[in-house]
């Protein structure tokens, strides 16, 4: 898995417009997944008051897994882009609602992933939110939406019509519903570090999804820049 990058970070971004639909754990484990490329990555948690994610990767350093993430917390997207400039890929761990500042992330943003459950109480916000983004400004491509805790199908299936009705992306693969993802993460792991190989495979197709968005932000910023050089 290789990512192009220039001289700035690739950003990705994990919002959500309500909690529990699997937001950090999604961040996480991209952070992890880039990791293991060999690429540097920086994780930027902006909840400062519950900080989850930095004692996340205190629990993944005492246990000693690698690849190690590089975690902190910060106030702001803007704080967390400064200090992102020396890595290859920063991956945001946005609030868990979303607010104005979601939309200046978003502005930032190479790619904006949505995690949401199959159910319409995390459809509609998903979808609304995605809307309120679009209307100001953000580009479509930029956005997906990634289906997680799931049952698996059917309703995976009826979640992805409904997205796709939206006229929205949505990943192909999805994260279901499993006790053992607490607890690999109760543990400074990721999801695709739990005893279950079937259940790792799973996300990390997910994870390659992502993968091959990001790679097409990577190409349009750069065609983006080469205009703007124009």
């Amino acid at each position: 898995m290789q990512l192009r990058y220039g001289s700035m970070p690739l950003i990705v971004s994990f919002v959500s417009q309500k909690g529990g639909v699997g937001k950090s754990a999604l961040a996480r484990v991209f952070a992890v997944a880039v990791a293991d490329a060999g690429m540097s990555v920086l994780l930027a948690d902006l909840d400062p008051q519950q900080g989850t994610a930095v004692e996340w990767a205190k629990l993944r350093q005492r246990r000693g897994l690698k690849p190690m993430v590089s975690v902190r917390c910060f106030k702001s997207a803007d704080d967390a882009i400064i200090a992102g400039g020396t890595v290859d890929v920063l991956v945001v761990d946005g609030p868990a609602r979303a607010s104005a500042g979601t939309l200046e992330l978003a502005r930032q943003s190479d790619l904006v992933v949505q995690p949401s459950g199959c159910g319409l109480d995390d459809l509609r916000p998903a979808v609304l939110l995605f809307h309120e983004l679009l209307a100001a400004g953000i580009d479509r491509s930029r956005l997906v939406i990634a289906l997680s805790r799931t049952a698996g199908e059917p309703e995976v299936g009826a979640a992805r019509r409904y997205v796709q009705k939206a006229t929205y992306e949505v990943l192909g693969a999805s994260v279901v519903e499993r006790a053992c993802y607490r607890e690999t993460m109760n543990e400074g792991g990721s999801l695709i570090e739990t005893s279950n190989k079937e259940l790792n495979r799973e996300v990390r197709t997910v994870m390659d999804e992502l993968v091959k968005k990001v790679r097409v932000a990577a190409a349009a910023r750069a065609k983006r820049r080469k205009e703007h050089a124009g």
